[in-house]
């Protein structure tokens, strides 16, 4: 009688929070190496937030008048960062659905490597990602006219809360890849997901403009507190309750968004 073969799972003794931070290192690399031999993730990457700038700053600059502020680019910006950063992390969870479909997710568990570096590695990857493409909006926007209004450690703020945001998505989108393990419907479904919460917050209008039944939506959309937090950031007239409010918005998010993935990839892996 012939007994099933099961994958040999090897472990890696000792090592602690720096073998960790190795292992993860690793796994970024492997994601950003990608990133960058693959021609339509770089252009997903660059491309795509410079089109968001400039289509909605010049389609909608010249209809929407938002009180209190000079040029529509200042508005809008802060609105274009987290609608840029919640598509392109959407990408991650058609990664980790892919990984899934051919078979990586076994071979990460066949090497003496922490159990969370994937997830974590993709994460940080990310944020690497982010960041550049954040300096690309930023950059281009400040050639058609925008500026931070609230000094230094303000913009700072800003660019630090959004990096935040677009952890929380990295880590959303990879749940969604592990649930689905499809890497067409776990794209399909990141957008689908992204799309009505952006245009139902203040990414580009007052919600004051908005009927009164979307409103209602709008004013507990947790869109509509980042977008408003970071706006304060960059225009000023800071208050410390709609920034807290983005911040638990956010912190909350991780806090559901990273065990549940977490859960999610040991199931897949153990499958």
């Amino acid at each position: 009688m012939t007994s099933a073969v099961r994958p040999v799972e090897v472990t890696r003794s000792g090592g602690g929070p720096r073998r960790l931070i190795i292992d993860i290192g690793a796994v970024t690399g492997r994601n950003l190496r990608r990133l960058v031999r693959v021609p339509t993730l770089i252009a997903f990457a660059t491309v795509q937030p410079i089109m968001f700038v400039l289509l909605f700053t010049y389609t909608f600059g010249g209809a929407i008048h938002p009180p209190g502020v000079t040029t529509y680019i200042d508005y809008v910006l802060p609105g274009i960062w987290v609608l840029s950063l919640a598509f392109g992390c959407s990408q991650t969870g058609v990664a980790v659905a892919d990984d899934l479909a051919t078979g990586m997710i076994d071979r990460f568990r066949a090497l003496p490597a922490a159990r969370s570096a994937p997830l974590a590695g993709r994460a940080v990857a990310d944020a690497v990602r982010n960041l550049f493409v954040l300096a690309l909006m930023t950059g281009v926007a400040s050639l058609i006219g925008f500026r931070f209004h609230a000094g230094l450690p303000a913009a700072l703020a800003a660019i630090g809360l959004a990096l935040s945001v677009g952890v929380a998505f990295s880590w959303i989108f990879a749940l969604l890849g592990l649930l689905v393990r499809d890497p067409e419907s776990a794209g399909i479904g990141g957008l689908l997901a992204v799309i009505p919460l952006i245009f139902t917050s203040s990414t580009f209008a007052p919600v004051a403009t908005f009927p009164g039944w979307l409103q209602a939506f709008a004013k507990i959309n947790p869109m509509t507190a980042v977008v408003d937090a970071l706006r304060a950031l960059t225009l000023g007239g800071l208050t410390s309750e709609v920034i807290w409010l983005a911040v638990g918005w956010v912190a909350g998010l991780l806090a559901a968004a990273i065990p549940a993935a977490v859960i999610a990839f040991r199931r897949a892996a153990a499958s």
